[in-house]
């Protein structure tokens, strides 16, 4: 291919393809009707960013060899009508990376949570062990300026498997389409309500995963989440493919580090928290069906410092610290507080969570986050009016959040001024700030949120 245009270029993972594709010394051109940050100074910058918004069908002419379909252009999109007019070959974003890496070992990472640390740790190793190989994740990492990486030399693609849908044209969860020679699920929380009504539908969808595992491939899952091996078990006449539960590896915490216990002695990692010890666990195993041994793995794998916003800091200074992570489902809030809980026991925990899905803002979802916060000593909610709005859900009274939450003394703010001042309000002398969210507290500079807690 010479020449792709992509509908709906500013999406997260479409403009990294888009990207790495003219690297590749291909014509790239795209559209949207709105790209926010990063990724419009990105395309800027590489001269990529489209003339002006919005969608003009005159662009889409015959000589084009691909047009790839983002998630955010709908079916009755004036480009996409066009490119079918046309008779063009037409992808969403996990059908062209399944065509570009059909002949080559793929690693694919599914789960409700965790899937982006796994797949960067898995990244960050081969990286470290000089292997050559593609990869598509979904969060920045330290040392690389584009998440998504083809090339012709490569045999092996990690794949962060994403289970929302495609394209308005494949309705069907992208990972779905990559048909793994190694799996990996990590866990399952029911997220995606829009799309998946029930618990059940969203559960069938990690089955059908596994079911579509390539003949002589490999599942690694995690062995402490019910619902995973119960998975696990149902698909165990497949005799082709060998089943590698996981769990928690031997570690010590010392001094606000955790050390893994290996056979070859501690080794001190740049992370902590249960879910990201089992979550390196899962790396490790998939890191030894591609041949890498323990050794190299512990090594490289001390010199992971975390993907963009999982348990990321932000700020420390003496005995207060700040964190931010991406945490938005039930079960990961609860998670991620208990992480921090055991790294700095007895200081004071303040805990922020946006709710900011389509799920969270949902009525009949938020009883599901009855317990979550209980953790903290203070725990504060924020969410944006506005982007219930924007979702056509109806207003949320703070008592009824309060009521969910089941905490009494939860905080429930709306505004980014007001959640300012929360977080002023976190104490004195030591503590741990922790945000958690999928979006960005209405727009408020994290930096600056962080000093006025230091301060």
């Amino acid at each position: 291919m010479k020449r792709v245009h992509f509908i709906a270029i500013g999406g997260s993972a479409m403009h990294n393809l888009a990207i790495a594709l003219q690297r590749q010394g291909m014509e790239v051109e795209g559209s949207d009707d709105e790209i926010f940050e990063p990724s419009r100074t990105r395309l800027l910058n590489l001269g990529l960013l489209p003339r002006q918004m919005g969608w003009h069908p005159e662009d889409i002419t015959p000589d084009l060899d691909a047009v790839i379909l983002g998630m955010h252009a709908r079916a009755d999109n004036p480009e996409l009508l066009r490119a079918q007019e046309l008779g063009l070959p037409i992808y969403s974003f996990p059908a062209y990376i399944y065509e570009q890496t059909r002949n080559k070992t793929r690693v694919v990472i599914g789960g409700s949570h965790g899937k982006t640390t796994i797949t960067s740790m898995i990244i960050h190793v081969l990286r470290q062990t000089g292997e050559e190989f593609d990869y598509l994740v979904g969060a920045q990492l330290e040392g690389f300026d584009c998440m998504v990486r083809l090339s012709p030399k490569s045999k092996v693609a990690v794949i962060e498997g994403d289970e929302y849908l495609s394209s308005a044209l494949e309705p069907i969860p992208k990972f779905h389409l990559y048909r793994p020679n190694i799996a990996l699920i990590s866990g399952i929380a029911w997220d995606h309500i829009n799309v998946f009504k029930t618990y059940e539908s969203y559960v069938d969808q990690f089955s059908r995963f596994i079911g579509m595992i390539e003949d002589g491939g490999k599942l690694v899952y995690c062995a402490e989440d019910p619902e995973v091996v119960k998975l696990a078990l149902q698909h165990q006449d497949r005799e082709d493919v060998a089943q590698i539960p996981y769990g928690v590896p031997p570690h010590v915490i010392r001094d606000g580090t955790t050390y893994l216990r290996t056979a070859g002695g501690e080794v001190a990692l740049r992370i902590f928290g249960r879910h990201n010890l089992m979550n390196l666990e899962g790396a490790r195993h998939v890191c030894h069906q591609l041949g890498i041994g323990d050794r190299e793995f512990h090594a490289a794998i001390a010199t992971f410092t975390g993907a963009s916003k999982r348990l990321e800091k932000v700020a420390e200074h003496g005995r207060k610290v700040v964190f931010k992570d991406f945490a938005h489902s039930p079960s990961k809030l609860k998670a991620t507080v208990e992480a921090v809980r055991e790294q700095f026991p007895g200081r004071p925990l303040t805990a922020c969570m946006e709710l900011h899905t389509f799920s969270s803002l949902s009525d009949n979802f938020l009883d599901h986050y009855a317990g979550s916060l209980d953790g903290p000593d203070r725990a504060v909610v924020f969410y944006d009016p506005h982007a219930v709005e924007l979702k056509r859900l109806p207003p949320i009274p703070p008592e009824r959040i309060r009521a969910a939450f089941g905490r009494k003394d939860l905080e429930v703010v709306t505004s980014p001024i007001a959640l300012m001042g929360a977080v002023r309000r976190g104490g004195d002398g030591e503590g741990v700030l922790l945000m958690m969210s999928s979006g960005h507290f209405g727009g408020l500079d994290l930096a600056a949120l962080a000093e006025a807690f230091i301060a």
